[in-house]
């Protein structure tokens, strides 16, 4: 099998490890009674789940061979807001790595079609990383008002975004 395909099935199992993350993260804020804050991680697991399905389908439409993986562990307490938010940043900066690796992997094996269905990823991780970075320079400036946080949430990011025509389908 060539490598893409292979590092495309690892990614699967990245982006159900990031759903599993952002989840724990959820559900930690639920427990510090930030619900708008919490939703925004609980919205961004789903986001993640979903970004795995679409792997998944275009692994089926290529007629590859398909192995859901297990996921990586994931931390579930945290100290501080900050902690969690930081750490979902790094973790996708982590994945735009991959993404990128995804992408060069599909053009160096001549794999268009391949590069292709990564160009959507790539603008998608742009997006992911510029809106972490946004919420990690709030949280910062927060300071010990969380209730900042949660009103900044509930002004400027509780805007439902338009389904994306571009985006793949997802298996299921």
């Amino acid at each position: 099998m060539p490598k893409f395909p292979q590092l495309l099935l690892d990614q699967v199992r990245s982006e159900f490890t990031a759903a599993q993350q952002y989840t724990a993260i959820a559900v930690w804020l639920d427990g510090e009674d930030l619900p708008r804050l919490a939703a925004r991680f609980y919205a961004q697991a789903t986001e993640e789940r979903n970004h795995a399905m679409i792997m998944v389908r275009y692994l089926l439409d290529k007629d590859l061979p398909v192995a859901i993986p297990g996921i990586s562990e994931v931390r579930n307490d945290f100290g501080a807001v900050h902690d969690a938010v930081e750490l979902s940043l790094t973790q996708e900066k982590q994945v735009t790595d991959q993404i990128i690796t995804l992408a060069r992997t599909a053009r160096d094996e001549g794999d268009y079609v391949g590069e292709q269905f990564m160009q959507w990823f790539l603008k998608e991780q742009v997006e992911e990383v510029s809106s972490m970075s946004t919420l990690l320079r709030v949280v910062d400036r927060a300071g010990e008002n969380l209730f900042h946080i949660e009103d900044f949430i509930a002004r400027e990011l509780t805007q439902t975004a338009p389904k994306d025509p571009t985006a793949p389908p997802t298996a299921g």
